[in-house]
């Protein structure tokens, strides 16, 4: 019986032995590589494996965006640095390429981030690549830029003010709504008071100058037909002077109906009319996003309902400069 045991400890401290050499071996053979790997190498490793991470968390998780803009003044300012949460519409697969699904969907008055539709696209490759250097850089490097050296926008941020079945009109700058099963309009500011939001919808344009743009717009339409403007409208126009901010929208409604006037029978003229002066219907699977800041704002007043698909993440907090940090509301 002693004999057995003694040979039990014996094979176990071979063992225990055996296994201890090996692994010194191996650690020993593991700092001999180490000492022989390239310091450039082990430097460049280190970088490509941060890039990745900041590549993965951009594109999935939380975005890097700057506000190039005035057109969410004052909720967002120009040189604002923002978080997107990418994760609550469901990310896209690649930049540009594809969506995970998500059970959410953009809510009236979220900030959201979304495609411009108006965008101009250089080609697959290239907005691929532009997307990648813009967040692999935090926003700092933006190779998509225009002829003047300043950047097309690629991405859009602004306001959910409309969601799918709602009607939306403007009445010289001011919003009205009519929900779907709704038979009423709704002014909208009258809508943010009664829901506690706390955001301010910004206007610059004196609305005293209305009639004058109104006029400036009938002006503009009897240009166009080729007529001779009145000289009590030309007095009047020179006598106010110039508008530093105007409302295109208001202008535009004015100059299509003097056009309109005139050729009754035209039904391209009758169409934009009519869109003008109608409005906007939201279909189901699209949202209508605005800027804060009404009168320097490209958003969906010029291109139409935007759809969801496009919708790329939801504006979370401000980043920078350190004396705005907080949560975007």
């Amino acid at each position: 019986m002693v004999n057995k045991q003694k040979d039990f400890f014996d094979r176990l401290q071979s063992a225990t032995e055996s296994f201890l050499t090996k692994r010194n071996r191996k650690r020993r053979i593991s700092k001999e590589k180490a000492k022989k790997k390239n310091p450039v190498l082990d430097w460049l490793g280190a970088l490509l494996w941060a890039m990745g991470m900041v590549l993965l968390a951009n594109q999935y998780v939380l975005q890097a965006f700057a506000i190039p803009t005035g057109s969410m003044i004052d909720t967002l300012l120009i040189g604002d640095r923002i978080f997107v949460n990418k994760l609550i519409y469901g990310p896209e697969i690649l930049p540009g390429i594809g969506k995970l699904p998500s059970p959410f969907r953009p809510e009236r008055n979220d900030i959201i981030i979304f495609e411009n539709p108006a965008h101009v696209s250089r080609g697959p490759v290239f907005d691929i690549m532009q997307r990648i250097i813009y967040m692999l850089t935090l926003t700092i490097v933006d190779i998509d830029r225009d002829e003047r050296g300043q950047p097309r926008a690629q991405l859009l941020i602004k306001r959910t003010v409309g969601v799918a079945g709602d009607w939306i009109t403007m009445e010289r700058g001011e919003m009205r709504i009519r929900f779907a099963g709704d038979d009423r309009w709704t002014d909208e500011r009258e809508f943010a008071a009664q829901r506690g939001w706390e955001h301010t919808i910004g206007r610059l344009m004196d609305t005293a100058q209305y009639p004058v743009l109104e006029m400036a717009g009938r002006a503009a339409g009897l240009h166009a037909l080729g007529m001779t403007i009145p000289a009590h409208m030309q007095d009047a126009l020179q006598a106010a002077g110039a508008i530093q901010y105007h409302d295109f929208f208001a202008f535009e409604m004015a100059r299509l109906e003097t056009i309109r006037n005139a050729l009754p029978h035209d039904r391209r003229l009758a169409e934009l009319h009519a869109r003008n002066s109608l409005g906007w219907y939201v279909p189901e699977g699209m949202v209508f996003p605005i800027g804060d800041n009404r009168d320097n704002s490209l958003d969906a007043r010029s291109f139409g309902p935007v759809r969801t698909s496009r919708v790329l993440g939801r504006g979370s907090v401000i980043h920078w400069p350190l004396t705005r940090i907080g949560p975007l509301r």
